[in-house]
């Protein structure tokens, strides 16, 4: 969890929020509170989503269905308001890891009767899905979470109605949607889904729970050669336990006809208690403590600010029920998992759309509600918003940049968050606020909370910062100095002259007759800083050890994290997709900056690493 930026709300509807959990495609998402104690997810729509009267109709059409599952399985809709000015959904937190991080990091393949278990009970969490008219179209090992009870299936952001599915696995431009090793054949192909979809999908999560790899293709394939391989070829079962081989192959038949139900699944198989092993169930008492940790902290500092005003106060612990035939070395892990449960079970919130029970009615479109503003503080109303400037380099050719943006807060809040970008990383943190007056803010203390490549950034030293008009003030930290300006805050930085995709060309002088099989193609998404707003794919040709090029090709895909708003604009360094990527990519790439000039009358986006070097040229596609 990452702390909450100056352009987050503190509150969102009835939810309190502790912090950031994520960015994806769809909106934000953060670990909030309700008024009842209860851990629960909420989820914003970015903001040029909601401006789409169809996407918001398609957002309030799946909310209800998913209110409709009921949290089987699943985690369950707390609340919502799909009508918002910036439509949200709070969904139950589920305190647990995910299977890829527990198979492909932390544990390996799981024991054959976990892996049965972890069957009946995806099936079980289908069936509810299916019985309420979805289809997931993304189970997959990251959107499946290990919990003491058993499995959980999560983010819905790509599921669709049965009923008013018209476009089967393609999105309104015509791409696939889903993950490669994790899709159906039909989804490959972009037909009409059904739920049998989801199960074929369960099959090959099954596989790699058991043997740690997809059943169509290891981490080395080429993106399109594991998707023909899931639409063509049988699954490679090699090292599946034999007593797995029947329901795996049941769910991978390519005829979706032939799969059986989730239904039917549940019926035929048992669960061992308990369904984990003892390794993982440890695991997941550490992380509940990692969570009531990161809870406190967040509520601490919400005190220290003034935020937490009105906080309810803690809910009594439930004794919790005993476990039968629980083994003696599992009691650590499940004293730390009982006193999670007490925090996510005490209270279910569920408000009343219609009524309004207890003044928690579901607010008009336009209106904010209880999205609170920043308590008052100590910091100079001139010195509040976001500053950016060049450390190294120039302005037109930045080599080093910073950004601070200033929210209000009492002394000793973190009050300032900061991101500083060289050609090789981006640092992102928080900045305790030490003093301030009419010229001079300082800021202490600092923690680091992004951190791109991983584990390479420390926390900022402490830093000045003296206005000098109401536009610039000169920022300072030891000797080092620079000139800040002020810049753009909110949702929507990225200008719009830069959003869409945009293609480099070929030069078939520099290509030769093998031209159309490079691709190089980037794509800009609107977004705050520190959201991943640019989207680079590169395919090209494998070639042999004797540098010859073969059939295959290589697929690579890179994110980047948005990192400043001025002109140009300024993106961290590009991290890999491993799910989309072959191992032959690239892990890493320099930091960089966009523009955008005109030629010929068209319009030219150039790609400029944050370093001595020519820029990429890309064209509107």
């Amino acid at each position: 969890m990452e702390p909450l930026n100056a352009e987050d709300p503190v509150s969102i509807g009835p939810f309190r929020l502790l912090g950031r959990l994520g960015v994806g495609g769809m909106g934000r998402v953060f670990l909030a509170r309700s008024s009842g104690g209860r851990t629960v997810a909420v989820k914003v729509v970015h903001t040029e989503l909601a401006a789409q009267d169809e996407f918001r109709r398609r957002f309030a059409r799946e909310v209800a269905a998913l209110e409709r599952v009921g949290g089987t399985g699943t985690a369950p809709v707390l609340g919502s308001d799909t009508a918002a000015e910036a439509p949200w959904v709070a969904i139950g937190y589920v305190p647990g890891p995910s299977l890829r991080s527990v198979v492909g990091d932390d544990f390996g393949p799981l024991p054959t009767t976990t892996v049965r278990a972890l069957a009946a009970g995806l099936a079980k969490a289908l069936t509810h899905v299916h019985t309420a008219g979805l289809v997931h179209r993304d189970l997959k090992p990251s959107n499946v979470l290990l919990t003491v009870d058993g499995p959980r299936i999560i983010d819905f952001g790509i599921a669709r109605a049965v009923d008013t599915v018209t476009d089967g696995g393609l999105t309104s431009t015509g791409a696939v949607v889903g993950s490669p090793g994790f899709m159906s054949p039909e989804q490959v192909r972009g037909e009409k889904l059904t739920p049998a979809s989801d199960i074929f999908c369960l099959g090959s999560v099954l596989v790699y729970a058991a043997t740690g790899r997809s059943p169509f293709g290891t981490a080395d394939s080429g993106v399109h050669a594991t998707m023909f391989r899931i639409a063509h070829d049988e699954p490679d079962l090699t090292g599946l336990a034999p007593e797995l081989s029947g329901l795996v192959r049941a769910c991978l038949a390519k005829d979706p006809a032939g799969r059986p139900s989730a239904a039917e699944l549940v019926e035929t198989i048992t669960v061992p208690d308990p369904w984990l092993p003892s390794e993982v169930l440890v695991r997941l008492g550490r992380h509940a403590a990692q969570l009531l940790e990161a809870e406190a902290e967040a509520a601490a500092e919400a005190t220290s600010t003034g935020a937490a005003a009105g906080d309810p106060t803690p809910v009594p612990v439930p004794a919790p029920k005993p476990h039968r035939r629980r083994r003696t070395g599992l009691i650590a892990a499940a004293g730390a998992l009982v006193v999670a449960a007490a925090a996510s079970l005490t209270y279910v919130f569920r408000p009343d759309t219609a009524t309004g029970t207890d003044g928690q009615k579901n607010p008009p479109r336009g209106h904010t509600g209880d999205v609170s503003a920043r308590p008052a503080g100590i910091v100079p109303a001139a010195f509040l918003g976001a500053w950016e400037g060049v450390q190294r380099g120039s302005s037109d050719h930045p080599r080093e940049t910073a950004r601070i943006e200033l929210s209000q807060g009492a002394a000793g809040a973190k009050a300032a968050v900061y991101v500083q970008v060289n050609d090789e990383r981006l640092c992102m943190g928080r900045s305790r606020l030490v003093s301030a007056d009419e010229d001079k803010v300082v800021l202490g203390e600092s923690d680091v909370t992004t951190s791109v490549p991983a584990e390479r950034c420390t926390p900022a030293a402490h830093q000045t910062l003296r206005l000098r008009s109401p536009d610039v003030l000169e920022w300072s930290s030891g000797a080092a100095k620079a000139t800040f300006r002020k810049a753009r805050t909110g949702t929507d930085i990225v200008p719009a002259a830069l959003v869409g995709t945009w293609k480099m060309k070929n030069d078939p002088l520099v290509y030769g007759e093998n031209a159309d099989r490079y691709t190089d193609e980037v794509t800009i998404t609107q977004g705050p800083i520190g959201a991943p707003v640019f989207r680079s794919v590169q395919v090209y040709p494998r070639q042999d050890d004797e540098g010859n090029l073969t059939g295959d090709a290589v697929s690579c895909t890179w994110t980047a994290l948005l990192a400043g708003s001025g002109t140009p604009l300024v993106i961290g360094p590009g991290t890999p997709d491993q799910d989309s990527s072959d191992r032959d990519c690239h892990q890493s790439g320099n930091s960089g900056y966009l523009t955008i000039v005109r030629s010929e009358g068209k319009e030219r986006l150039l790609v400029f690493p944050m370093l001595d070097g020519e820029p990429g040229e890309y064209y509107r596609r």
